[in-house]
């Protein structure tokens, strides 16, 4: 953390008071693996444990951790290149909110929605 730079309430905040979108940006990126990769092999677990004995449920976990950290990467990336003024300006607020949401929902709801679907296509078997 750099000298001008503070933590309140978990959010990197410049010494004038501004927020940093890029380093708040790298952190919802970090925190959103981790739970996509922690809900990811629990449900994949709970898959294995119904009974599933084919070695999909192991693929998917391997394919699944591995297809996120692009789609994480591209988030980071398109706020990390952002120039200084830019990566404090409040007026980025609406974009940076719409950017997390949507890096929320597909770390929370992508174990789920892919697990059914790899269930629907165990089923078909």
């Amino acid at each position: 953390m750099a000298n001008s730079e503070r933590r309140i309430g978990g959010r990197a905040i410049l010494a004038d008071g501004a927020r940093d979108w890029r380093k708040a940006m790298s952190d919802h990126v970090a925190y959103g693996l981790l739970v996509y990769t922690a809900l990811q092999i629990f449900v994949t677990v709970k898959a294995l444990s119904e009974g599933s004995s084919t070695a999909l449920p192991y693929l998917a976990l391997i394919v699944l951790v591995a297809g996120i950290i692009p789609v994480c990467r591209w988030f980071e990336k398109r706020w990390a290149d952002l120039d200084d003024e830019q990566g404090t300006d409040p007026a980025m607020a609406p974009a940076f909110r719409r950017d997390v949401m949507t890096l929320w929902a597909l770390a929370i709801g992508l174990p789920f929605g892919l697990t059914l679907i790899f269930r629907m296509i165990l089923s078909v078997f």
